[in-house]
C-alpha cells in the first residue's frame, strides 16, 4: 500500500480480538472486560505472533481514559452519594488506607523503593464500578439500599483516585520516579501548591461557567434536530475540555473528562448524552483495556507464582475482610456487610489508569504492571463466584455461629419496637416498606389522612430521621421476616412494598400472608412479566405497573381536557343586549 496503515492494523486487531475474546468470556459467564484485556495480552510484545504498535495503542487509550472517565463525571450524582455518605465516606477511606497499607507492605518486602510501593498499594485498593453495577444488575438489587452503599462506597473511591492522579505526577520525582527531579522540602511544597492552585482555577472554573456554558450549548445543538451533531458535541466537549485542561491547567486528562461530565450532568440533556456517546465509549474503553492487557507479561505466572498468590490474597480477602469489619462496626446487618465485601473484591479501570501512569513516571517497576494485571484478571473472573456465595455462606454461618446470629438480629437501638402498640392502632396500620420518592408520598397520603403507618428502610441515617419526626420506623430489610415482625406485620391492615426490587417482594409476600392471612398487598412494579406473576401467585395483591399508573394519570387528564372542551363548545352563546 502506498501509505502506512499501522493505525488500521492496530484497531482492527485490537476491536477484533477484544470480541472474540469479551464473548467467550461473556459465555463463561465472566466479565467482559477479562476477554478484553486477553485481546491485549494476546497481541502485546509478550507473546508470540502479531504485534500491534504500542506507541499508537498507548493514545488511543488516552482516548479511552477520556471518555470512561467523562461517563463516570456524567452519571455521577452528589444525592445519590449524601444518601449514604455516613457509611460510604468513612468506609471508603479507611478500607483504601488498609488495602494500599498491605499492598505497600508487600512491594517492600520484596525490594522495591517507596514510590513504586504506593502505586502498587493504591491500584490493589480500588475496585471496578463496571464489574459492580454488571453484578448488581445481575443479581437484581442495584436499586437496593445494599446497592446503593456499595455504589456510594466505589463512588468515593473513584474521587480519591481522581485526587491521586491529579498529584501523581508532581510527587513523581519526590517518590523516586525516573522522570521527575529530587526536590527538597520547599520545592515539593512550591510544586504541590502550584498543581492545586491550577486545579483549583480549573475547577472553580468550570463550576462557574462550565455549568451554564456547556448546558446552553447542548441545548443549542439539540434544536437543530440533527443527532450525529449532537453526538458529535458530547464527544468534542469530552475530548477538547480533558485537552485544554491539560493544556492550560496542567490538570490530568481523566480529571478534565470527569469534570466535563459533571458539569453535563446540569444538562436537561444529560440521559441523551449518555446515550448517544455509548457506543463510541464503549469502543474507545475496549482499546483502553486491550492496551492495559499489552503491558502484562504471562511469565510473571510461572516466574513469580506466589507473588501473584499474594496480589489475589490481597484484592480478595484482605479488602473484603477489612469491608465486611467497617460495614459490621457501622452496626449494619451481615447481608449488607457481605455484598458490600464482595463488590470490592476485584480492581479495574482506576487500577489501570494508575499502573499506566506509575510505569509512564517510572515508578512502578515493569513486573508491577504485570502483578496488577494478574490480579485483575483472577479477580474480575472469580468476583461473579463470590456474590453467588453471599447466600449459602450466610446460611452457613447462621446455623453454625452464634455470633453470626446475633449480627443478623441487629442488635443495635434501632432494633426497638415502635413506641405505639395499641391494639386499635395497630389494626388500622399500614406497613410502608421503603422510603424513597414512591414511599415518601405514600407515607404523605397516609399521614394527612391519619392512617398509621410504620415505615420499614434499610437506610439507618433515614430511619433515625423518621424517628426523631415522630415517625414510628423500623430498620432492616424487610425480606427478613424479623423486620416485619418488629412492624407488627401480624396484626396490621395493609402491607405496602414501595421499593423496586421485584425479586424480592414475593418473600415479603410469604411471610405477610404467613403471619397474617387477611392483610391487603399492594406492590410496585417495573416490567409488565413480573408484574403478571405476582398477581397469579399472589390472589390478595394489587400490583402497580409504572407504565400503567402513568398513562392512566395522562388519559385521565386527557379525558378531563377533552370534555371541558366539549363543555365549553356546546354552551349556547351569550346574549348581548342594549345596556
Amino acid at each position: 500500500m502506498p501509505h502506512s496503515v499501522t493505525l488500521i492494523h492496530t484497531i482492527a486487531a485490537a476491536l477484533g480480538l477484544a470480541l472474540v475474546l469479551g464473548f467467550l468470556a461473556a459465555r463463561l459467564r465472566l466479565p467482559a472486560l477479562v476477554g478484553y484485556l486477553l485481546a491485549g495480552v494476546a497481541i502485546g510484545p509478550f507473546t508470540p505472533g502479531f504485534v500491534a504498535d504500542a506507541a499508537l495503542a498507548s493514545q488511543l487509550a488516552e482516548i479511552g481514559v477520556m471518555l470512561l472517565m467523562f461517563g463516570v463525571g456524567l452519571h455521577f450524582s452528589w444525592g445519590d452519594l449524601l444518601a449514604v455518605r455516613k457509611i460510604a465516606v468513612p468506609g471508603a477511606v479507611v478500607q483504601m488506607i488498609v488495602a494500599t497499607s498491605l499492598g505497600m507492605a508487600l512491594a517492600l518486602w520484596w525490594g522495591w523503593g517507596m514510590g513504586g510501593a504506593l502505586v502498587f498499594g493504591l491500584a490493589l485498593s480500588v475496585a471496578s464500578t463496571v464489574v459492580l453495577l454488571r453484578a448488581l444488575e445481575t443479581l437484581g438489587i442495584l436499586d437496593s439500599y445494599t446497592g446503593r452503599v456499595a455504589v456510594g462506597w466505589l463512588v468515593v473511591e473513584d474521587l480519591a483516585m481522581v485526587l491521586i492522579l491529579v498529584l501523581l505526577p508532581p510527587l513523581g520525582g519526590w517518590l523516586g520516579g525516573g522522570t521527575g527531579a529530587d526536590l527538597d522540602a520547599a520545592q515539593l511544597w512550591r510544586t504541590l501548591g502550584w498543581t492545586l492552585l491550577q486545579v483549583g482555577a480549573f475547577v472553580v472554573l468550570m463550576l462557574l461557567v462550565g455549568r451554564r456554558l456547556f448546558p446552553w450549548l447542548l441545548w443549542q445543538v439539540a434544536r437543530t434536530g440533527s443527532r450525529e451533531l449532537f453526538t458529535l458535541c458530547v464527544v468534542a466537549a469530552a475530548v477538547g475540555i480533558a485537552f485544554g485542561s491539560a493544556a492550560l491547567f496542567g490538570v490530568s486528562f481523566a480529571l478534565g473528562a470527569f469534570f466535563a461530565g459533571m458539569v453535563m450532568r446540569e444538562s436537561e440533556f444529560s440521559h441523551r448524552a449518555a446515550h448517544e456517546s455509548l457506543p463510541l465509549r464503549d469502543a474507545f474503553a475496549v482499546l483502553f483495556f486491550v492496551s492495559v492487557g499489552m503491558l502484562f507479561n504471562p511469565a510473571v505466572l510461572w516466574e513469580r507464582p506466589l507473588q501473584v498468590l499474594a496480589v489475589v490474597a490481597i484484592i480478595m480477602l484482605g479488602k473484603t475482610v477489612a469491608a465486611a469489619g467497617l460495614v459490621l462496626a457501622f452496626r449494619y446487618p451481615l447481608n449488607t456487610a457481605l455484598t458490600v465485601s464482595a463488590s470490592l473484591a476485584q480492581i479495574g479501570e482506576f487500577s489501570f489508569i494508575l499502573v499506566a501512569l506509575g510505569s509512564s513516571l517510572g515508578l512502578l517497576p515493569p513486573e508491577g504492571a504485570s502483578l496488577v494485571l494478574a490480579g485483575a484478571l483472577f479477580s474480575m473472573a472469580l468476583n461473579p463466584l463470590l456474590f453467588h456465595a453471599i447466600a449459602p455462606l450466610q446460611g452457613w454461618l447462621r446455623a453454625r455461629s452464634a455470633l453470626a446470629r446475633r449480627l443478623e438480629q441487629r442488635d443495635d437501638p434501632l432494633a426497638e419496637l415502635p413506641t405505639s402498640t395499641d391494639s386499635r392502632y395497630l389494626a388500622r396500620q399500614v406497613v410502608l416498606v421503603g422510603y424513597g420518592r414512591v414511599g415518601r408520598r405514600v407515607a404523605a397520603t397516609l399521614a394527612a389522612n391519619d392512617i398509621p403507618f410504620v415505615v420499614a428502610e434499610q437506610n439507618r441515617e433515614l430511619v433515625e430521621a423518621l424517628r426523631a419526626d415522630g415517625v414510628a420506623a423500623v430498620f432492616g430489610d424487610a425480606v427478613e421476616p424479623a423486620v416485619l415482625i418488629q412492624a407488627h406485620i401480624a396484626r396490621a391492615a395493609m402491607l405496602v412494598v414501595a421499593t423496586p426490587d421485584a425479586l424480592q417482594v414475593r418473600q415479603m409476600i410469604e411471610t405477610a400472608q404467613t403471619l397474617n392471612p387477611g392483610i391487603d398487598i399492594v406492590v410496585r412494579s417495573h416490567n409488565e412479566d413480573e408484574a403478571q406473576r405476582l398477581v397469579q401467585e399472589c390472589s390478595h395483591a394489587q400490583v402497580f405497573l409504572a407504565e400503567d399508573a402513568l398513562a392512566q394519570a395522562m388519559a385521565r387528564h386527557v379525558l378531563e381536557r377533552a370534555r371541558d372542551r366539549q363543555a365549553r363548545a356546546t354552551l349556547p352563546a351569550p346574549l348581548h343586549g342594549p345596556a
